[in-house]
């Protein structure tokens, strides 16, 4: 939304310069790219993580555990650090 109203903005600033709303333009890309990589590293570790748990009645379960390990301020109990 904060994006749409920088752009309404300089649509009724008739003395902009175009190469302004080009980088501003150019610089939402680049921001949209990153979080798209971080979404699609996401998802290649969530499928990953669901490959490997059993998906049975059992409570173990790879998927929480990992993100048990990863979370911040949580710390692996497993081990004997």
């Amino acid at each position: 939304m904060e994006a749409i109203g920088e752009f309404l903005a300089l649509w009724r600033d008739r003395d902009r310069a175009s190469a302004q709303v080009k980088a501003i333009a150019l610089d939402h890309v680049a921001a949209l790219e990153r979080r798209i990589a971080e979404l699609q590293g996401m998802a290649r570790t969530l499928s990953n993580l669901a490959e490997h748990c059993c998906g049975d009645a059992r409570p173990d379960c790879p998927i929480l555990d990992d993100l048990a390990t990863t979370a911040p301020g949580t710390r692996d109990t497993r081990s004997n650090a």
